[in-house]
């Protein structure tokens, strides 16, 4: 663009000064026309960067899962292809079902055996309250007989032997409340403490019985989002583990982000909302619009490592980093298919120095058709 302008200002001189002779061409029409193009460009691109800055560095990111099984099985089925797009909830994989299946079967039968044994414990229970309770109404009537059997003896008109009667009925009683008590105490200790509503052997299975349920739901993988499967290496027959370090495939989600990188002292007149335009070498020609979201005001260096060694701020600093400006298509473009990685040019337009902005469209636009030459020799 700066080309471009210096042309058609050299035209105009060649015009004024020599076409036309309308000014004579000496020492100071020669320093005024070299001066003038000098102090005009280099104002001209100084607002520029400040009004309408641009970057060489807009990235294309995308959200990338590495697929991890969350059970050990032999993988049966692989039903999709690499770098094929998959729409959410589409199977990956399936594991072998069948040793899941089986230990959830006996988790159930064990389920309903001990619910039975609890059930059958508890009938028990309530057998020996109801034995416990009318053998306490047999002790207390007898611990009266015994007291009306004394005052009768003890005033001479009462049998003794059936006052010793009564008192080995009640000897008697007392022995088989004690066994009663006893058996109601086993039983209650059989039946143990209670999780929620439940008894605590009870609430174990059901534990474990909705974890193998669980591990048997993982042994179908479903895609989390619409993507694209890549390095895809899993094959049926083959044993998956559930190790994060081993991934069976990864997918690369079709939601995206973009973000374009710019040095601080670009960005003091950027806002959210902003108009932006970006240009990737995907699509020679075309200018994606885009608009500004926000400005990420962090990067690495502002974070200093966990070590036991001293941060260094000698002669030798590192070097200034640059801060992503996140971008939002707009919707006439939202469709468009964007590689994740594609790296393009980038502008962002203030809501000041509008009337020198078109110079940075321009440029931008030349940028984009230039990215229909490649400059190669092989």
């Amino acid at each position: 663009m700066e080309a471009l302008l210096l042309a058609i200002y050299a035209f105009f001189v060649w015009l004024i000064f020599f076409k036309f002779k309308l000014l004579p061409w000496n020492k100071v029409s020669q320093v005024t026309v070299v001066v003038i193009p000098i102090v005009a460009l280099t104002t001209l691109i100084l607002m520029l960067n400040i009004y309408a800055p641009s970057s060489a560095d807009v990235r294309v990111i995308k959200y990338v899962v590495q697929v991890v099984p969350q059970v050990r099985g032999r993988v049966i089925e692989v039903p999709v292809e690499p770098n094929s797009a998959v729409k959410k909830g589409a199977v990956l994989f399936r594991i072998d079902p069948t040793p899941f299946e089986l230990q959830v079967r006996t988790l159930e039968a064990q389920l309903a055996a001990t619910e039975g044994s609890v059930q059958q414990l508890n009938e028990e229970l309530r057998s020996a309250v109801s034995r416990t309770r009318a053998v306490r109404a047999k002790l207390e009537l007898s611990r009266k007989r015994v007291q009306q059997n004394r005052e009768l003896a003890d005033t001479g008109a009462g049998d003794r032997f059936a006052l010793e009667q009564t008192e080995s009925d009640v000897s008697q009683l007392e022995a088989e409340l004690s066994a009663n008590i006893a058996a109601e105490a086993q039983i209650r200790a059989r039946l143990g403490a209670t999780v929620g509503d439940d008894q605590a052997e009870i609430a174990q299975i059901k534990a474990q019985l909705a974890n193998a349920r669980w591990e048997l739901s993982q042994t179908v993988f479903y895609a989390p989002a619409n993507g694209t499967v890549i390095n895809l290496q899993l094959r049926p027959g083959q044993m998956a583990t559930a190790l994060g370090a081993l991934p069976v495939m990864t997918f690369v989600e079709d939601e995206f982000q973009v973000i374009a990188l710019y040095h601080q002292n670009e960005l003091h007149e950027v806002m959210p909302g902003d108009e932006a335009e970006i240009a990737l070498p995907t699509y020679p020609g075309r200018i994606i619009k885009a608009s500004v979201d926000s400005i990420v005001w962090a990067q690495g260096q502002g974070q200093i490592p966990m070590s036991q060694t001293i941060p260094q701020t000698g002669a030798v600093p590192l070097p200034p980093g640059r801060f992503a400006v996140r971008l939002n298509i707009a919707e006439r473009d939202q469709e468009l298919f964007l590689a994740a990685g594609a790296v393009g040019q980038g502008a962002i337009y203030t809501q000041h120095g509008r009337h020198i902005q078109i110079l940075r469209r321009v440029i931008l636009r030349v940028g984009s058709y230039l990215n229909y030459l490649i400059l190669k020799l092989h």
